[in-house]
């Protein structure tokens, strides 16, 4: 199967689209590959497109006026990544959303992608089931935070990305369970000795 099937696969997986529609999005999209380290979405930054992911590791993080940075999401391939308030309000982002590893994204014109959904329902209802999927992630997400330690979120965490220990550096994983490297280390020394 090659690359762009797999995509169109991915996509289906939402809501079906047709060959004419899958055309419409590849006018407004662009393949970039992104190296390591790069800001995809920039701190007060009015953005303007929406990413899937199709290679690599994404971070998605809030910053400090001090500096601090707090790490919201992690985004693996296949995943849609972008600052979905911003882009609705047409307003700067609070959070920057920087490639970890090296990345393939397509980027999308949001607001192009939103004149195509005033056209057509089939891409319209693509739209609200990918925004569906993003709310139940964040939905998901916040519940952890809520109601689980910082053990069983790195549990959670584990579960949803086996390898996260050898894809993400560990104080960018500790700053997601919002604690200390120092913390991490011994919640996994205490797990590997369970």
């Amino acid at each position: 199967m090659n690359p762009n099937e797999l995509h169109v696969n991915f996509l289906n997986s939402f809501s079906s689209i047709s060959e004419r529609n899958i055309e419409e999005l590849l006018k407004i999209t662009e393949l970039k590959s992104v190296k390591g380290g790069t800001q995809i979405v920039k701190l007060n930054e009015v953005p303007s497109k929406v990413y899937m992911l199709v290679s690599g590791v994404i971070r998605c993080f809030l910053s400090t006026e001090s500096g601090k940075e707090f790490n919201k999401s992690f985004y693996l391939p296949f995943s849609f990544v972008g600052p979905v308030t911003a882009l609705i309000q047409k307003k700067p982002s609070l959070f920057v959303f920087e490639a970890l590893t090296d990345c393939e994204i397509y980027e999308v014109d949001y607001y192009k992608l939103m004149d195509l959904c005033k056209k057509d329902e089939s891409l319209n209802m693509l739209y609200a089931k990918v925004l569906e999927t993003v709310y139940m992630t964040y939905e998901k997400r916040l519940v952890e935070l809520i109601s689980l330690d910082a053990k069983n979120r790195y549990i959670e965490l584990k579960r949803q990305i086996p390898d996260v220990e050898y894809l993400i550096p560990q104080y960018h994983i500790a700053s997601y369970l919002g604690i200390t490297a120092v913390q991490l280390s011994r919640i996994r020394k205490k797990i590997a000795k369970d």
